[in-house]
């Protein structure tokens, strides 16, 4: 029996997949999208895994700008998935009664710093302005653009003021900046807290540069994170309907077992459960580096110096133990009496107002070990989506940062689930007093112990699927072409890399249609295009 021919087969319906496939497909050409779960969207994931009717948000929970990125509005995404941008984003409440909430309002936030330091107020004000910029004019372009040489980005970005600005900013280390610019000790926490996702990737925003431009990023409010109304996978469902309204074909329950490579290119797909399908154009995957490259395309198709870029590439050091609540009544905190908008904030740091605290706990995870510190982010986000909750009650979540192997064995942080889930929630009782467990309907912990099974990309508990290091990211990305000419990567290992961007997809599409020679319906972004128009003033 001769086997079904596709234009292009993309491997995973994760957020790449799904955004790589549904541009193709409006493209023209005939495509197959495959996934091994039952369900697709991955990280985009919405369960009701405490009681009937409380959805929690698995992995993916706070979404950077996704309502304003090119693909939501190329594939008209805002028709079948909303976003609410909340006014408070960050807040961080104290034991003595104190709160500092960021909003989305500039003279609010500085006036809400003013209350701790007039001084670090006045800075936050002033490089505001010249962040909000640098995000609009060069991070978001570059975001969705296919990443230039160093010596090509470095050339066209020092030729204005702005962009000398943002590379010698983007080469700092964002723990020097910090302590330079602000004096109280819980302002330079909570934007420590801000600029590295809940304060998860702190070790490496201290030590290291910031190429990607995290720490231009904490001083943006115009830009920042938005909510996916209903749970975040409505995102997937979205860009699901998109691609099948425009003619794709998606199977799920599908396991790719190798990608046939015959006189240098890809012509098959070899499944382990289902018939094998032709291929006339491209196959791509959305999936980690190691499964892409290591097991469906076989290192005989790839040179000795791309199989040691393989080997060598590098998780995150970190996982985080998830704890979902079912709540008869959202979070309360005694902070209220000092700025009611704390209980309205999206993201929140828990239990940490030093420094010595912050860098203490990620430490213990450096050297193996789970933290001593309690401190975790935090968010009640029926607070501000009621779609998330039955009526009059509430859902709740805490991250909490811990090795994957806590004192050298996986087993471990299994193991620690109860004990760490009842010390976060002694820990909130102490900033929100009705965290009690009468308020209490369900819980639910899950760590890496579970979710790197169940989603094999998050390969020893790693959310990013790649860590974020300097030698990982931009112009030493993974992507999009490979050793085998029509075959793409699209994963979160290419650039923007881990979180939910649609990035990779996004570029990869474009640069598929080009090496096919269509003409793409929509207009990619270019970075070297962006950045030659870049101008003072």
């Amino acid at each position: 029996m001769s086997k079904q021919v596709y234009d292009g087969v993309v491997i995973g319906a994760g957020q790449h997949g799904l955004v790589l496939s549904s541009y193709l497909a409006r493209q023209g050409l005939k495509i197959l999208l495959v996934e091994r779960r039952l369900n697709y969207g991955g990280g985009l994931s919405t369960e009701e895994v405490t009681a009937p009717g409380f959805y929690h948000n698995l992995h993916s929970i706070n979404h950077f700008s996704i309502s304003s990125t090119p693909w939501f509005r190329d594939l008209n995404l805002q028709a079948k998935t909303r976003y609410i941008t909340p006014r408070y984003e960050f807040a961080q409440p104290h034991t003595d009664g104190t709160a500092l909430v960021f909003s989305r309002d500039l003279d609010e936030t500085v006036h809400n710093i003013a209350r701790f330091s007039q001084k670090d107020a006045a800075t936050f004000k002033e490089w505001n302005v010249k962040a909000e910029e640098m995000t609009r004019r060069i991070f978001l372009k570059e975001r969705f653009s296919e990443p230039l040489s160093e010596a090509a980005r470095a050339e066209l970005l020092s030729k204005t003021t702005l962009g000398s600005e943002f590379l010698a900013l983007t080469g700092r280390q964002p723990g020097d900046v910090v302590e330079e610019l602000f004096e109280d000790e819980r302002v330079k926490v909570l934007f420590l807290f801000k600029l590295s996702l809940f304060g998860t990737v702190l070790h490496e925003a201290l030590g290291a540069p910031s190429p990607l431009g995290s720490l231009i990023r904490a001083f943006d409010l115009a830009t920042g994170y938005e909510l996916c109304e209903g749970g975040s996978f409505n995102l997937a469902r979205g860009l699901m309907e998109t691609f099948l309204e425009h003619g794709g074909h998606y199977v799920n329950q599908t396991e790719v077992d190798h990608i046939v490579v015959e006189n240098g290119r890809a012509t098959t797909v070899e499944f382990r459960n289902r018939p094998a399908v032709a291929v006339r154009g491209f196959v791509a995957s959305a999936l980690d580096v190691h499964q892409t490259f290591q097991n469906l395309l076989g290192s005989q198709h790839q040179p000795a110096p791309f199989v040691q870029k393989v080997n060598d590439f590098k998780d995150t050091a970190w996982t985080l133990v998830g704890v979902h609540l079912a709540l008869k009544e959202a979070p309360q905190y005694r902070s209220a009496e000092f700025d009611p908008n704390v209980n309205q904030a999206l993201k929140y740091n828990i239990g940490s107002e030093t420094l010595a605290s912050l860098n203490a706990a990620h430490q213990d995870v450096i050297d193996g070990r789970i933290p001593r510190e309690v401190q975790f982010g935090a968010g009640a986000l029926s607070v501000l989506d009621p779609k998330q909750a039955p009526d009059g009650r509430h859902t709740a979540y805490a991250w909490h940062i811990a090795p994957f192997a806590p004192d050298g064995d996986p087993a471990n942080l299994k193991a620690a689930e109860t004990e760490m889930t009842d010390a976060i929630m002694a820990k909130w009782r102490e900033y929100a007093p009705n965290m009690t467990p009468d308020n209490v309907i369900a819980s639910y912990t899950y760590t890496a112990a579970d979710y790197s099974v169940h989603l094999p990309n998050m390969r020893n508990g790693d959310i990013f699927m790649g860590a974020l290091t300097s030698d990982q990211v931009l112009h030493n990305h993974f992507g999009y072409r490979t050793p085998v000419p029509n075959v793409y990567y699209a994963g979160s290992g290419a650039h923007p890399n881990g979180a939910i961007t649609g990035g990779a997809g996004y570029i990869t599409a474009g640069i598929i249609a080009n090496d096919l020679g269509l003409q793409p319906w929509w207009t990619p972004l270019n970075a070297e295009t962006e950045l030659a128009g870049l101008t003072d003033g």
